[in-house]
């Protein structure tokens, strides 16, 4: 089972994917709680050149309630990481955490139906960017 779910987009603009993300995620209830520059941290903190990465740090809150609700801690795996990153020949990639995979750790089946509908929901957003 692959841990996330991806889309590769040839000869676009990186800002505009990551403006089609975001709006692709809000469309489906996700708002973006956290952002990483890690092209910008990796310079400054260690003076690394790296092509563009960015983490977005999402959430939809109705199915973190109902998450936190069956499985207290889960919160320690929370927000659903999306991340939009330039690969070589002007492509970007787009790949969001599948949480189906990453809760496989905890046995909990309600939880395990509930990281289902949210993989459904991450599917659809990456696939309408």
């Amino acid at each position: 089972m692959s841990y996330t779910i991806d889309r590769t987009f040839k000869g676009e603009n990186f800002d505009a994917i990551v403006e089609r993300t975001r709006a692709a995620l809000a469309a489906k209830g996700f708002g973006v709680l956290t952002e990483i520059d890690v092209k910008a941290t990796m310079k400054k903190k260690i003076d690394a050149d790296m092509d563009n990465y960015l983490i977005l740090g999402a959430c939809n809150p109705g199915m973190a309630n109902e998450a936190i609700k069956v499985e207290p801690r889960v919160g320690a795996m929370l927000p659903c990481n999306v991340i939009v990153r330039s690969l070589p020949g002007a492509e970007i990639m787009v790949s969001a955490i599948d949480p189906e995979a990453s809760m496989q750790a905890i046995p909990n089946a309600t939880l395990h139906s509930v990281a289902g509908k949210v993989r459904d929901m991450l599917k659809e957003a990456v696939e309408a960017i």
